[in-house]
């Protein structure tokens, strides 16, 4: 990625601002509490990025980047693999020491899993849920570890750009800590595991030089915890 500081591009100021804002309210509607369990939580939750996510694509096929992101190397599997164990390991301690069983804050967690949907109905579709998983992994790693952190990499750096972009991704999810909130007060879970998740992912494009890895990664730990070995409730 370039490190030249350049000024930015309207492209890259508006494609940024969009990513931003059109995330943050996408996830402010998918997290409400009147989505709970409905198929429009998973259309607000993944169709955005999906627009975003083309829309990066093609610049990205242009600049001759697309191919750089997303052809696999040898290790990227296994790469991915420990990037999903560390990031779960690290879920899995903060979530049972800041919102542990029996605490007024394990409401963060009930209703983070209550939106999402009853795990029964998440298991009798596991294939159609691992193939949005698997979407929407692509499609934010594309928009935020491939785009937006090139784009920022134009005006800031390339040796900052990744922690600019995972600023910004965390951004995008603040807006959840207000719809997910209850009478005890805002829910910061999902703004804490994007802050997490975009340091991780961002520092694995960065070290790795392509996407496959974070994609891997992404994908494996939003199945984790979905499907397998989810931070709170009965298993899934």
């Amino acid at each position: 990625m370039s490190s030249a500081h350049n000024p930015a591009s309207p492209f890259a100021v508006a494609f940024i601002s969009i990513a931003v804002v059109g995330s943050g309210v996408a996830s402010y509607l998918a997290f409400s509490p009147e989505r709970s369990g409905h198929l429009a939580f998973w259309l607000l939750a993944v169709g955005p990025t999906g627009v975003l996510a083309a829309i990066a694509a093609v610049w990205a096929q242009r600049q001759d980047l697309l191919r750089e992101w997303l052809s696999p190397r040898w290790g990227d599997f296994t790469r991915g693999i420990l990037g999903a164990v560390g990031l779960f390991l690290a879920a899995w301690g903060v979530t049972h020491v800041a919102a542990p069983v029996g605490s007024p804050r394990e409401i963060w967690l009930v209703s983070l899993y209550g939106q999402i949907g009853d795990p029964r109905v998440l298991q009798a579709h596991a294939a159609a849920v691992a193939a949005v998983v698997l979407a929407a992994a692509v499609g934010e790693e594309v928009v935020w570890r491939g785009a937006v952190t090139q784009l920022l990499a134009e005006r800031v750096g390339s040796r900052t750009a990744w922690l600019w972009s995972a600023g910004l991704y965390t951004v995008a999810l603040v807006p959840t800590a207000w719809s997910l909130g209850s009478a005890s007060g805002l829910d910061p879970m999902l703004v804490v595991a994007a802050a997490g998740g975009g340091l991780v992912w961002g520092g694995m494009a960065r070290a790795f030089g392509g996407l496959v890895p974070s994609i891997l990664a992404h994908a494996l730990f939003d199945w984790a915890v979905l499907m397998m070995f989810p931070l709170w409730g009965p298993p899934r």
